[in-house]
């Protein structure tokens, strides 16, 4: 008769506590369970014997303060046997000075919120766009109403136009000048060939005024000393801006033009047809005293020149006169050319490129052949009668207006055109091609910046701290140090 399996008795068979026979996986893994605590105690407590803090740390420091990864006392006050949870401000305040960041400023905010570490070699400057519109997302002075846009949260969100782009605003400066005809061909000099300027020409940042030569410059002016001062080409600093902590290191901003090395080889200062050179680039008392000391000695050397015959084709009303003649004494003659000289260039040369504003130069007068018809009495003021020579017409010689030259047009940031390096002058500055008008401002508009300085990968940083700074450095106070080498070394 043959056997019956069934299901029931092969599984009375199985050994039903067989997961409890120890085998190899399972003494290993039992082992593994009591030596990987044991061996992290072990560590940790190495550690802790040796007085390094990093295992208890939540990530590696910024690089400046890389000296203190096993320092954590540095900066955690550390209470009853533990360490606090962030660094206080005394800590901060014991290796930097923060000014403040504005008097009226509603709150101060900790070191730590806006410069938080522990995040790796970071820029650690680098503040977050929320702790900046913390303030500023709704942004209130002690003093009642601020004086800056009050709902800013970011570049992208609320930040207004520039302030020296706001509707209406002109430069006020006073200098002359057609940027959309320098842009193209122009003769350089009178009877010169044509040239195509270039940006550079004129605009350098004072690190690179001064390591190439200027292509339009003059030797002679460039070295000369001149009597005006900074009071009369720039505008007066009106900014409230904050000063940042890096130094200056002339790549930032461009450099004032200068008459001397972007325009004295095109504009041409000549005065009268005797001298090849032509006065300074000065005052209008120091170009009076230039020219009476050339016209002195000039008729020193050339006294002849004291007889003089009237061309009768230069008589203003057409009609034809019969010649002239005339002798004048060396004092006449030296007053009479000075004062044409002074004429040309007041009216025409310097008019060119400066306003000029009505003032009497001393000892000037405009000399002019004139009929013995006049009348003085027409107006007495504007004549007079010289011996032995015709009536000399007086007109008054303007004077030069102050430049007023703006050389920071945002006051309340901080820009970098070494950064900028890389592209054309006209890809921000595009409204050079085209102005004509000299009160326009050609810096380019917050349009223009952003094209380029937004979130996401493919574009530059566009956080606050990429233009603006927080601290008021100008105020900074020098910190008495408290570290030294053999602490960072040893850890003790």
């Amino acid at each position: 008769m043959a056997r019956t399996r069934t299901t029931k008795k092969l599984a009375q068979r199985i050994d039903l506590n067989y997961f409890k026979r120890p085998t190899p996986l399972k003494r290993a893994k039992l082992w593994l369970s009591l030596a990987l605590p044991l061996i992290a105690l072990i560590w940790i407590g190495w550690h802790f014997a040796a007085r390094d803090f990093r295992v208890y740390s939540g990530g590696r420091l910024s690089e400046p303060h890389a000296v203190f990864e096993t320092q954590c006392a540095a900066c955690h006050v550390q209470q009853a046997g533990s360490f606090s949870a962030k660094a206080e401000n005394s800590a901060c305040l014991a290796c930097h000075d923060g000014p403040i960041h504005h008097a009226e400023q509603t709150k101060t905010l900790n070191c730590a919120e806006c410069h938080v570490e522990h995040r790796g070699k970071i820029n650690l400057s680098a503040a977050s766009n929320q702790s900046c519109a913390s303030c500023h997302s709704d942004l209130r002075a002690k003093g009642g109403a601020a004086h800056y846009a009050s709902n800013i949260r970011s570049f992208e969100d609320g930040h207004p136009q520039f302030a020296a782009l706001k509707e209406g605003a002109r430069d006020p400066g006073t200098v002359k000048l057609n940027h959309s005809l320098h842009m193209k061909p122009i003769r350089r000099a009178p009877g010169g060939p044509n040239v195509q300027l270039d940006c550079s020409d004129c605009h350098r940042t004072a690190a690179a005024a001064t390591k190439s030569a200027w292509l339009y410059a003059d030797a002679k002016y460039a070295t000369a000393s001149v009597t005006y001062t900074e009071k009369d080409e720039f505008t007066a600093a009106h900014s409230s801006g904050l000063t940042p902590y890096n130094p200056s290191t002339g790549r930032e901003l461009m450099a004032p033009v200068k008459f001397a090395t972007a325009c004295a080889s095109c504009h041409l200062l000549t005065f009268d047809r005797r001298f090849e050179d032509g006065v300074p680039h000065d005052k209008p008392e120091v170009i009076n005293a230039f020219l009476l000391k050339k016209f002195s000695e000039y008729i020193a050397a050339h006294p002849s020149e004291l007889h003089e015959i009237q061309d009768p084709a230069r008589d203003l009303t057409g009609k034809p006169l019969p010649p002239r003649m005339r002798t004048l004494t060396p004092p006449q003659w030296i007053q009479e050319k000075v004062a044409i000289a002074e004429e040309l260039l007041a009216h025409k040369t310097c008019a060119q490129c400066h306003e000029m504003n009505q003032g009497n130069l001393p000892d000037t007068s405009i000399a002019r052949w004139a009929t013995r018809e006049t009348n003085p009495k027409q107006n007495p003021s504007a004549q007079m009668a010289i011996p032995d020579r015709p009536i000399i017409k007086v007109i008054s010689i303007p004077a030069v207006a102050p430049a007023n030259i703006t050389l920071r047009w945002l006051p309340h940031s901080k820009f970098d055109h070494a950064a900028h390096t890389g592209f054309t002058c006209t890809s921000c500055h595009e409204k050079a091609l085209s102005s004509t008008d000299s009160s326009d401002i050609l810096i380019p508009g917050i349009a223009t910046c952003k094209t380029c300085h937004a979130p996401g990968p493919n574009h530059a940083e566009s956080r606050c701290f990429e233009c603006h700074t927080y601290h008021d450095w100008s105020r900074r106070k020098e910190v008495k140090p408290s570290f030294v080498l053999p602490a960072l070394q040893t850890g003790k």
